[in-house]
């Protein structure tokens, strides 16, 4: 009854610790678009990942916790070692330094090895081997723990490969840019700055993966009389690439090609509603890039 009271605090903690990772999931989805134009597999199987990869941990910090205190070492750091290090590096640290199991000495208490013929500390003889070796087979091993860590690493390395795998073949996820649902890229983008302050957004960025779309939502209140403004200029331009601004709301999408802008744009929005709008670039190899855009 003792030994079940103990898991209780453990049992609590892992339970804490997940409730924690699902909040964290629903912090983002509400402070963020969400999961808005992605597919719900992705981020079921991204938190199937960490949820599995967290249990691996727990589970291989329990076992090597129980193994060291068997072998005599301190079973807290090494299970923080697991924790910190990821199982497979701290169990690759842990066996390489796996130290000998260990008991005390019957005459001083001192801790010995199960190999040893005499007790280093106070020089007594020690039980022969058939009683070293029986003694060693009634000692817990805790292979349940070993095992539960071993299949739950198994099954993040399943979930982890499906959700790369429905990453890079875009399979649920957005990246039509006409489309009024959030976009997500799957290259990446270089930037100086990023900002939105008081209805002005601000871009500076160098690079950018062919395709990539920067996005920023912003406020119409008197479509027929206000005017986006946008001032962008393209350092770096070669042949054949541009720099698109797309204005897109609900059923409405237009395009402006925004590669060589000899003067700020000014573009009427009479053919929107007031309300929310989609501002984005859409990136095909320009660079050294510096955009304001604002809704006048």
């Amino acid at each position: 009854m003792k030994c079940k009271f103990n898991k209780i605090p453990i049992f609590l903690c892992f339970g804490v610790i997940a409730l924690l990772i699902f909040m964290r999931f629903g912090i983002f989805f509400l402070k963020s678009d969400g999961f808005n134009g992605l597919s719900m597999l992705l981020p079921a199987l991204l938190l199937c990942v960490i949820l599995s990869a967290f249990c691996a941990s727990g589970f291989f910090a329990a076992w090597v916790y129980h193994d060291c205190k068997r072998s005599g070492d301190d079973p807290v750091l090494w299970a923080i070692v697991i924790l910190i290090a990821t199982p497979f590096i701290g169990l690759l640290i842990y066996f390489f330094r796996r130290p000998q199991i260990k008991k005390d000495c019957p005459a001083c208490g001192h801790l010995i090895s199960f190999q040893a013929n005499f007790c280093e500390q106070c020089g007594i003889q020690v039980k022969n081997k058939e009683d070293k070796i029986m003694t060693l087979k009634k000692q817990p091993h805790h292979l349940s723990f070993l095992i539960a860590g071993i299949i739950s690493m198994l099954l993040t390395l399943t979930f982890l490969t499906g959700f790369i795998v429905s990453a890079a073949t875009g399979h649920g996820i957005n990246k039509d840019v006409t489309s009024y649902d959030k976009i997500w890229n799957l290259g990446v983008i270089n930037l100086n700055s990023n900002s939105c302050n008081d209805g002005i957004w601000k871009l500076d960025f160098k690079s950018a993966s062919n395709g990539f779309v920067k996005e920023n939502s912003m406020a119409i209140t008197d479509a027929d009389r206000q005017k986006l403004y946008a001032d962008i200029s393209c350092k770096t331009a070669p042949e054949g690439a541009t720099l698109t601004l797309w204005l897109v709301q609900k059923n409405v999408a237009k395009s402006i090609d925004v590669t060589n802008l000899s003067s700020p744009l000014e573009y009427p929005l009479d053919s929107f509603e007031n309300g929310s709008i989609k501002v984005r670039l859409q990136i095909n190899g320009v660079k050294d890039t510096v955009c304001k855009i604002s809704i006048l």
